[in-house]
């Protein structure tokens, strides 16, 4: 299937964090959308990877998306190769998508800036002819993105695009809080981190809130891009 945008992510949360209101409105306009995961997120303090697959699964389904892969990358030590590349390309090859959300380009989580910059690369090199992969014994034709936007999450970083996302909140917080193992559940015995409190949260609305004003609405998803955005038509732009 051709996607029109796929979403990926490091670690499974991190789309539904970032960018899960930007994809759950361009399904509701009849866009075709999916989600790479390209690790397991198995060095969380908190659950499993066994339980963040579920996780991930029941939140893809909250969100109504059925595409949904993941790379098993190892969390924390993947590295910038590639190997990595190719992996990532031969699934872009794959949906072909026209748009790829990434994350952000630097953050809190080490994890987070490097994938940025991988995914951004097996972008460029899944473009390239003489690149050869294949899947399921056949040989891919080359495909690269119009767009690569990267989403930002927990550090603040000025965003040189935002999404009006205030129709699906609710179902962005509702998908978040699939991760029952990793953000605020008061029936957890598990250690205590920065991302488990009720307060922890409240920023992740509180920022689609800072986001949403930017634009003049009440909730927002904020990008930064690589190149810069064109327009056929300006009074369709907020």
């Amino acid at each position: 299937m051709k996607l029109d945008i796929l979403a990926i992510g490091v670690h499974p949360d991190d789309v539904e964090l970032a960018c899960s209101g930007t994809l759950m409105k361009h399904l509701a306009l009849g866009k075709k959308v999916g989600i790479l995961d390209l690790t397991r997120g198995e060095m969380g303090t908190r659950g499993s990877a066994e339980l963040r697959d579920e996780e991930a699964a029941r939140a893809a389904s909250i969100m109504g998306i059925s595409i949904r892969e993941n790379l098993n990358m190892p969390d924390c030590f993947f590295k910038i190769n590639k190997k990595n590349k190719v992996a990532i390309a031969t699934i872009i090859r794959k949906y072909r998508p026209d748009i790829v959300l990434c994350n952000a380009v630097s953050d809190r989580h080490p994890d987070h800036g490097r994938a940025s910059q991988l995914v951004s690369e097996a972008c460029f090199v899944a473009g390239l002819i003489k690149l050869e992969t294949e899947l399921d014994g056949a040989p891919q034709q080359a495909w690269r993105p119009n767009a690569v936007y990267h989403y930002i999450q927990d550090n603040w970083i000025e965003p040189q695009l935002v999404t009006d996302i205030t129709e699906f909140i609710d179902k962005k917080m509702e998908a978040i809080k699939a991760y029952s193992s990793q953000f605020y559940n008061p029936q957890s015995n598990e250690p205590v981190t920065a991302i488990s409190t009720p307060e922890f949260l409240a920023i992740v609305e509180y920022r689609a809130l800072q986001f949403g004003r930017l634009i003049k609405t009440k909730y927002g998803e904020g990008f930064t891009i690589e190149r810069p955005i064109g327009a056929t038509d300006l009074t369709g732009l907020i």
